[in-house]
């Protein structure tokens, strides 16, 4: 079956960098497209960022200037890079998978979900 496996997440003091990283398996990871999706306490799941099958990206407004999403098709994995942490980053990061390759800001396109890394930022 399809499993998403979340990593790198932790404690960063505000300013602080941190890379995410997604592992992918029991899918034809080079063309799914692949996205990132936080939900902090008390809100909404929402957007991050998201890489199609031919690594074209997407970005939050809110983190597009900070962050850089990529993918290794060899191995079967999706990061993102995040500097310049602020204390609002403070969430659970997903990674999902959508099997039409496009990528996209909305949840209902993507098929899969990992379960999730937590990124704390302290001030």
């Amino acid at each position: 079956q399809v499993q998403l496996v979340e990593s790198g997440g932790g404690l960063v003091q505000a300013g602080g960098s941190l890379r995410l990283s997604c592992a992918a398996s029991g899918l034809t990871f080079s063309t799914y497209a692949m996205g990132w999706f936080r939900q902090a306490p008390g809100k909404e799941r929402e957007f991050v960022a998201a890489i199609g099958r031919y690594s074209n990206t997407d970005y939050a407004d809110s983190v597009k200037a900070r962050s850089t999403i990529s993918r290794d098709n060899a191995k079967n994995a999706v990061y993102l890079q995040m500097n310049s942490l602020k204390p609002e980053d403070t969430a659970v990061y997903y990674c999902a998978a959508d099997f039409r390759g496009l990528g996209s800001r909305l949840q209902g396109r993507y098929d899969y979900w990992g379960q999730g890394t937590q990124v704390t930022v302290s001030s």
